[in-house]
């Protein structure tokens, strides 16, 4: 290998790297302080490939079989990129390919309705199996909240939900707007713990045949409304609108239109829960692995181009919150058991699928424990008073909600795995 060594010597410089190329020469890299990982090339096209765009070939590599690992495993290799990560971003290869990502970003990411629709059944219609198998019982696919002691998924889960509930700050009856409900969890959590009627959308329709038969076995089905439906076609005015993870799939060109459709359909003294991944610093591109083969048209935006589009909506901001390492903990949580239940998974996930998810979630994790990437939740409303003016009320409801919790959630969630069960057993005649 000529270049591939190269590149390493200079970005390397924090740990310890050993490359095990195709014709058995070995490269040591790093100063031996911190992360360590073997890997082994076995493509001798990997060693020029890489300068054509490292971080995509470099994830290739790996779901192709041409990188192998020799000790740890791709989440050890990726702690070894993050602590370089600035070494390997001023190499001229990512410079480059970085540039030419920054100028054609509104492009990559201009999510016409079709579009759109595209875009989320590419991800979230791959098979429920593989959802059910790595997320918690509810099927949040979100950021968890870990507080309050929280020492598993499913209790992160669930205090994830109260903490959104309670900003919402909820009356009994009110209606509520679920933008992007996935597979229904929050929207049923809020009908049966909350007392409010719901309407979630989603533009996945295996979620959507998921979620409708959860809110059936439920006994929900009067108080929560499941539609495939884009946002900017919603109808109706709402008391409140939640929407965790949805901001992600808007893309850069149409978030004004997605702040000013939250301003239409919210009712006089309304109030909306945005919950968004984001990013330390500046505006700036989504990486070529996880664009390619992960969330096409995806871009998690930066907290100041987000706020210029809602400041130009008319909404109130009310609240802004970051959460910094929790989706790190989520992240490894649902790694696990994505590796727990390898031999679980259908044999449609083949060697390369799963080799392709692995390195999705360890570069995901790495990227929220030892990046910029990061979470916001924004509380917005229709009037500068739609939510209490200290933040008091928000532990006062976490209180009350815990307390129905207690003789909602059993039910609901056997209720939930039952319908997703039988909708299992429906797909596989």
């Amino acid at each position: 290998m000529r270049f591939l060594p190269r590149l390493l010597a200079r970005a390397v410089r924090k740990g310890r790297l050993t490359v095990t190329g195709p014709d058995g020469e070995r490269h040591d890299f790093g100063d031996g302080d911190g992360p360590h990982a073997a890997i082994r090339i076995t493509d001798r096209s990997f060693d020029w490939r890489i300068f054509l765009n490292p971080e995509l070939n470099a994830g290739e590599a790996f779901m192709d079989g041409a990188l192998i690992m020799e000790q740890g495993d791709i989440y050890d290799l990726m702690e070894v990129f993050f602590v370089n990560k600035r070494s390997f971003d001023l190499t001229p290869s990512q410079i480059f390919w970085r540039g030419l990502a920054r100028r054609g970003r509104r492009l990559m990411t201009h999510n016409t309705l079709s579009r759109a629709m595209r875009n989320a059944q590419a991800h979230y219609d791959i098979g429920n199996d593989l959802y059910r198998l790595m997320l918690d019982a509810d099927m949040q696919y979100s950021c968890g909240y870990w507080a309050d002691g929280a020492q598993t998924l499913e209790a992160a889960q669930t205090a994830k939900k109260r903490h959104i509930a309670a900003k919402l700050d909820l009356k009994p009856g009110q209606r509520v707007l679920d933008v992007g409900c996935g597979w229904g969890g929050m929207a049923l959590y809020l009908a049966a713990v909350a007392d409010v009627e719901v309407v979630g959308v989603t533009l996945a329709e295996e979620q959507l045949k998921v979620a409708r038969a959860r809110a059936a076995a439920a006994g929900l089905a009067d108080r929560v409304r499941f539609e495939l439906c884009d946002y900017r076609r919603v109808e109706g005015r709402f008391d409140r609108i939640v929407s965790v993870g949805m901001l992600e799939h808007v893309g850069v060109d149409q978030l004004p239109t997605y702040f000013l459709t939250v301003r239409d359909h919210l009712a006089a003294g309304g109030v909306a829960l945005i919950h968004s991944v984001s990013r330390k610093g500046p505006p700036g591109v989504t990486g070529p692995f996880i664009r390619k083969h992960i969330f096409p048209g995806g871009y998690s935006p930066a907290l100041s181009e987000t706020m210029a589009a809602v400041e130009t909506s008319g909404l109130w901001t009310l609240d802004v919150e970051i959460w910094r390492l929790h989706y790190a903990e989520t992240l490894r949580a649902w790694r696990r058991r994505f590796l727990d239940a390898q031999d679980r998974l259908p044999a449609r996930y083949d060697a390369r699928f799963r080799r392709m998810w692995e390195f999705y979630l360890a570069g995901c994790e790495g990227a929220f424990r030892y990046g910029g990437t990061t979470v916001f939740q924004m509380q917005l409303g229709a009037a500068r008073d739609a939510a209490p003016l200290t933040r008091d009320y928000i532990d006062r409801n976490k209180a009350a909600l815990r307390a129905r919790e207690a003789a909602a959630l059993p039910g609901l969630l056997a209720s939930s795995g039952a319908a997703f069960e039988a909708g299992r057993g429906a797909a596989g005649r």
